[in-house]
């Protein structure tokens, strides 16, 4: 948010002066407003910045004040022509905002403004001659003003400045670029495309917006949707750049995931997060049962729930909770490092509690890694002989028995991950592990990390 916006000259005379801000008072303070609020900066010690010296002209400067409170953002002009007392018009159109928000947005407002000022200043005198013609033009204090206002309230602004010239600005946000996407990634959509695409999108997002549904990942997709895989990866990163979609890993039952520190807010129920995980993984929408209840003393034990249901109603009734919240939070607290989903399913089916009849595990380690409560510990392995290769400089090839070349040698330097091999070469964890068994004893090492 802008907190103030400010029009500085230099005068021979008297030097580096606020000729016009807004809101009044907020660079410095006047004679007129007395009754205000002090001044956002101390003018005195930032002055020499504002005008500075003659090596940041026509350049883009940041300024932070003392107290490191607000930065000034600004574009000092220079413009020589002899009509100009010392041969030289200088200025600096800048903004004052929080030090901590993004600046990139107001980088291009500040180059705006200097340059549609500086052209109108060549043009026809626009700004070495205000307050001495009377054209009834608005002065540079109202735009300033009516600048700021438009920019807070609604991010752009279109303002006739005089009889041939309109300041028309807007506020963009700033993405940062997109992470690379994967063929094995799986992209899991944060709204429903399928309600905003229309036919003017381009076609290959058309294409494979049907298959985003947070199951198939971008080698998959690609193959639905008839699209190169290369093509579908450009378009997922239009996707992510707006941050439409975020992307996570391919999910199986033999994969590993642990406890991050956030898993602390989840077991806390930190603003109703673990509520928000019952509506989202049980296979039955849970709803709120009285903690002082008959139903509240048997929610642990949901076939006895199940029963007392039917007794009265002849039928099992689908809104019954059967999941406590103690017990999502003993599943989501039970993930750690070597133990895989498929052990984990055991433990608690060993420990009487089903967990494939009241919960969509997929559902359960999705919402875990999006909240930042889980983390997927990937899957790595490293051959020696291919380390020996790396660092001799030679290529190591190896004859499989079927007389073709070992392809997974390549990945077995510890930089690639069972996910990408699976995707890469169509085959199942299962198969990775008994080819890699074919490699001389005590070659290979498979770690987790």
């Amino acid at each position: 948010m802008i907190q103030g916006i400010f029009y500085a000259r230099f005068l021979p005379q008297e030097g580096t002066k606020i000729v016009a801000q807004s809101p009044p008072g907020c660079i410095v303070a006047t004679t007129y407003t007395p009754h205000l609020k002090p001044p956002l900066v101390d003018f005195d010690i930032i002055q020499e910045y504002i005008i500075p010296r003659k090596a940041f002209f026509n350049r883009f400067m940041t300024v932070n004040s003392p107290d490191n409170k607000y930065s000034i953002l600004g574009f000092p002009v220079s413009i020589p022509n002899e009509r100009y007392h010392r041969n030289e018009f200088i200025f600096n159109f800048g903004l004052v905002v929080e030090s901590d928000v993004d600046q990139i947005p107001y980088e291009r407002l500040v180059r705006r403004l200097a340059v549609t000022f500086a052209e109108m200043e060549r043009q026809h005198g626009y700004l070495s001659s205000e307050g001495r013609s009377d054209d009834g033009r608005r002065p540079i204090e109202s735009l300033l003003e009516i600048i700021k206002e438009d920019l807070n309230n609604y991010g752009e602004c279109m303002i006739p400045v005089d009889d041939a010239n309109t300041l028309n600005m807007k506020l963009f946000p700033y993405h940062p670029p997109p992470a690379p996407v994967r063929g094995w990634h799986v992209p899991v959509p944060k709204m429903k495309l399928a309600d905003i695409v229309d036919p003017t999108w381009d076609l290959t997002l058309q294409k494979i917006i049907p298959h985003v549904d947070g199951v198939n990942d971008v080698r998959r997709i690609a193959w639905l949707a008839d699209v190169s895989l290369p093509l579908t990866q450009i378009a997922l990163q239009h996707l992510l750049y707006y941050d439409t979609i975020l992307l996570l890993d391919m999910f199986f039952f033999g994969s590993c995931y642990a406890p991050r520190p956030g898993v602390h807010d989840f077991i806390a129920n930190r603003d109703g997060l673990v509520d928000e995980c019952a509506g989202y993984v049980c296979i039955n929408t849970p709803i709120p049962v009285p903690s002082g209840s008959a139903a509240a003393s048997t929610v642990g034990d949901p076939s006895k729930d199940a029963a007392d249901a039917a007794d009265l109603t002849g039928r099992q009734p689908p809104q019954q909770q059967p999941v406590s919240n103690y017990q999502l939070i003993k599943l989501m607290t039970t993930f750690c490092v070597g133990r895989s989903v498929m052990e984990w399913i055991k433990l608690h089916q060993d420990a009487g509690f089903d967990v494939l009849r009241y919960i969509d595990v997929r559902r359960l380690v999705q919402f875990g890694v999006i909240k930042g409560l889980l983390y997927r510990v990937h899957k790595y392995v490293v051959s020696k002989q291919v380390l020996e290769a790396l660092a001799t400089g030679r290529r190591v090839v190896r004859v499989g028995d079927d007389g073709d070349e070992d392809t997974l040698l390549r990945y077995a330097d510890g930089w690639h991950s069972f996910d990408q091999i699976i995707t890469e070469q169509n085959m199942t964890d299962g198969e990775i592990m008994k080819k890699l068994k074919s490699l001389e004893p005590g070659d290979r090492t498979v770690f987790y990390r």
